[in-house]
């Protein structure tokens, strides 16, 4: 009963919202260059669905290009931090730099250095910057979470570095991974789609060009169609990454296992 109120409340609350949106547009007759319906915007997703799932799809490319390559390096340079303290007192500095500049600023550069003929790799780039620093710190410190008496009894037993890394820090750093990679996911989509307005030209194919190209060209309804399809692309994302949690998770983490009763 609490699960089917927990969906259901969210649901009529979406849809008393769009039903709101509807009639406010038509009572007040507010042009659809200024804020369209929601019947609208069905209209002209259903009209530009091809192209729209044409760009849904070169965003979601980025978007994975990006996560996967801040996954690889955040989770690499994370486990040379843990076996090796001056490794980490000599980069970690510069990976702070890396998140507090903002990636608007160094996008064009990234664009640039890379070249237009390699657009797809630049803008997975700028996407994997967004992404990189929360799974390198969330990393880090689930490595170093783990229990100092387990690591002291391990040693004691003749386990090598690389065994307590392999059989303690690493699935004591697992939960830690998997909510770094919820934020993750969608910083970079984000990113992703800042990479495509910064590009802009027409040279990017993605959603945040079609939503520029519908917002010069006044067709409002389009843009909304777009920014549509980017929210729930963000919202397949962070399902996916909680359903992989779930999975991994729900045998033997408290985080879960409390969740489930």
């Amino acid at each position: 009963m609490t699960r089917a109120f927990n969906i259901l409340l969210p649901l009529a609350l979406g849809i008393a919202i769009l039903a709101i949106w509807e009639w406010t547009v038509a009572a007040r007759h507010i042009p659809v260059y200024v804020l369209p319906a929601p019947s609208a915007i069905a209209r002209a997703l259903a009209a530009n669905f091809p192209s729209l799932m044409a760009s849904l799809l070169a965003t979601l490319t980025v978007t994975l290009e990006g996560f996967v390559a801040a996954l690889v390096a955040g989770v690499g340079l994370a486990i040379a931090f843990s076996q090796s303290r001056m490794t980490e007192r000599a980069l970690y500095p510069y990976a702070v730099v890396l998140q507090v500049t903002p990636v608007v600023a160094i996008a064009p550069l990234i664009l640039i250095w890379i070249g237009y003929d390699h657009i797809n790799a630049a803008l997975a780039l700028i996407a994997a910057l967004v992404a990189f620093f929360p799974i390198l710190s969330n990393t880090i410190l689930g490595l170093k979470s783990a229990d100092f008496n387990l690591v002291d009894l391990m040693r004691l037993y003749g386990a090598s570095r690389w065994q307590i890394l392999w059989r303690l820090r690493l699935p004591t750093a697992l939960p830690y991974l998997l909510g770094a990679m919820k934020i993750a996911g969608g910083l970079s989509l984000i990113g992703a789609v800042v990479a495509e307005f910064v590009a802009g030209s027409g040279t990017a194919t993605g959603l945040a060009w079609r939503i520029v190209e519908a917002g010069n060209r006044l067709e409002i309804a389009t843009m909304f169609a777009a920014l549509l399809l980017l929210a729930l692309l963000g919202i397949v994302i962070f399902a996916v990454f909680s359903l992989l949690e779930w999975m991994l998770l729900r045998r033997w983490h408290e985080s879960v296992l409390r969740a489930q009763e």
